[in-house]
């Protein structure tokens, strides 16, 4: 008796650490720019974690062309891309192909040579960063390591900041 409850709390013990591991998102166990591939506006090339510099710092952000939040955290984006002009933007969106190629010319995002934008066909971001609110925005250094995430809208002087905190 003494026996099987050993093994029991053992089995038990093993259990709970074991749901604990399954429940930290993908991004907390592989803190670096995640392995991606968005398929580009010309429908027949991608980006890849491969195909980006990895000597420049690195905002990957998630959005939706329809939602007015991300349109705004474009907006202010292109408004201070001077600021921007040595992080490598990486933008991905799930939506259908045909609301990214139409967001893409409202803000001719293929201007700026720090952009890149693309779509996850793959649906592989959002649960790899576990989201639930968009947009979602992702720091790494020039390392590839990652800094910070954010859910929601945020100043740009904040993500200079926080860019900056990680020299």
């Amino acid at each position: 008796m003494r026996l099987l409850t050993v093994i029991l709390a053992c089995f038990f013990c093993s259990f709970v650490s074991a749901q604990k591991d399954s429940m930290d998102a993908p991004f907390r166990k592989h803190p670096f720019i995640p392995p991606f591939d968005l398929l580009k506006t010309d429908s027949s090339s991608h980006i890849t974690k491969e195909s980006i510099n990895t000597k420049h710092k690195t905002l990957l952000m998630f959005f939706s062309p329809e939602c007015t939040h991300c349109q705004h955290q474009t907006e202010d984006m292109l408004a201070a891309i001077d600021s921007l002009k040595d992080i490598q933007i990486v933008m991905a969106t799930y939506q259908p192909f045909e609301e990214m190629v139409a967001f893409n010319q409202k803000y001719s995002i293929e201007k700026y040579s720090n952009i890149k934008l693309g779509r996850d066909t793959k649906y592989f971001l959002p649960p790899y960063f576990r989201m639930k609110s968009l947009p979602f925005l992702a720091l790494y250094d020039k390392k590839g390591n990652y800094i910070t995430s954010y859910e929601g809208n945020q100043k740009v002087a904040k993500l200079l900041k926080d860019f900056d905190s990680k020299n």
